[in-house]
């Protein structure tokens, strides 16, 4: 087997060569505004790995998308998810294959987390990650045999945390993710902080934004840019997020570039739960309320974000605010998240909008004034506030 720097080498070697690949580039660049997801008004919300069965109940808790099938696809798991209406992201399998007229499947997808050292067998440790190269090989051969759909691919926690060690001999080497999601067209990765056992990450909910972040630079903005949110205490015997961090989570990745979200509602402690969301009615109401409020704003979310066009003038507490300003059908939308564990407040300079208007905090039940594109909020730790402003 070929040394991993040598892969890396050869790989580096590809990407500098690139501009006289430039009309590929450009037909896989959007490759994955295809089908549902050229839709306007269709914003991805996913749920990972979960049974066909269930997919009434995420339905009504406002899932739109499988991403995964266990051990699948197969024949009764893609009937099943016709008979919902539920589309779905799957591995090209032979039954994928066969079924590639079938609208179902909106999205192949390669194997999960590539980029962690990958198991031997039981007992027999673990190895190196798979080399970017071999990713990139098997995205060609995936578009080969169907070149009408997207290729996802899910990334580990070493996209936001370069000490992650569950890279093995790769951690401390994000030099490697740039090479990674050359093999994709919609790149994705997850890391659950608040579930999180190492003090370095345990409870910093920005490392979401910091992987979305990355990952919409690593891709040139040229790619799909998904992430997977935490909202069951997953295996952690003791903490579990609020529904008030999973909001965080979710508008952090937003703001920050993601188009596509992933609930990972799996839990192994106190026993395991597959479908753990669809037990703990306080979170299940508040990821419902969260998707209904994303699918009322897809077009807005979906359409271009206004770059330089708001300054935050912060309070002195050194707590970022983070802000992303859309303008749609008239109204200017400005979604603002504070970056840290601790309450701060903020003054919004927004450009173009003189004279006073009323500015409508979405969610909240209340409104501010803005004077000639100004006004000023508080922000409790870990608060989003969504603006609706005529």
């Amino acid at each position: 087997m070929k040394s991993y720097r040598f892969v890396l080498g050869m790989m580096t070697a590809m990407l500098m060569t690139a501009s006289v690949q430039g009309s590929q580039e450009a037909e896989s660049s959007n490759a994955w505004r295809v089908g549902r997801f050229a839709e306007k008004d269709f914003f991805p919300i996913a749920v990972w790995l979960q049974s066909p069965a269930n997919a009434p109940r995420y339905q009504a808790a406002g899932i739109n998308l499988y991403v995964g099938l266990w051990r699948g696809p197969t024949e009764v798991q893609l009937a099943s998810l016709r008979q919902a209406g539920m589309p779905v992201v799957c591995h090209q399998n032979a039954v994928g294959l066969a079924s590639r007229d079938d609208p179902i499947i909106v999205a192949w997808m390669h194997g999960d987390e590539p980029d962690n050292a990958q198991s031997l067998g039981e007992g027999k440790g673990y190895g190196p990650p798979i080399p970017p190269a071999k990713i990139v090989e098997d995205y060609e051969r995936i578009r080969a045999a169907d070149p009408s759909r997207p290729v996802f691919l899910n990334l580990g926690q070493g996209v936001a945390w370069d000490q992650w060690h569950g890279r093995g001999v790769r951690t401390n080497h994000p030099e490697d993710y740039p090479l990674y999601v050359q093999g994709c067209d919609i790149a994705s990765f997850d890391i659950y902080p608040v579930t999180h056992r190492n003090p370095q990450v345990a409870g910093r909910l920005d490392y979401v934004a910091r992987g979305v972040s990355r990952l919409v630079e690593w891709t040139g903005g040229r790619k799909g840019v998904w992430n997977c949110i935490e909202c069951t205490q997953i295996d952690h015997p003791t903490r579990k997020p609020t529904p008030h961090q999973v909001r965080c989570e979710v508008w952090m990745a937003l703001v920050h570039g993601s188009q596509g979200l992933i609930y990972f509602v799996h839990e192994w402690q106190p026993k395991f739960n597959e479908a753990a969301l669809l037990a703990d009615v306080e979170m299940l109401d508040a990821v419902t309320r969260i998707n209904r409020r994303i699918a009322q704003l897809a077009s807005v979310l979906n359409g271009p974000t206004i770059a330089s066009v708001v300054r935050v003038v912060p309070d002195g507490s050194g707590v970022p605010i983070a802000t992303m300003l859309k303008r749609h059908e008239g109204r200017t939308y400005l979604f603002a998240v504070g970056m840290r564990e601790a309450a701060a407040s903020a003054e919004f300079q927004i450009e173009g909008l003189p004279g006073r208007r009323t500015v409508t905090v979405l969610d909240e039940d209340r409104t501010l004034e803005s004077h000639d594109g100004v006004f000023a909020d508080q922000f409790a730790p870990w608060d989003v506030h969504l603006y609706e402003i005529p």
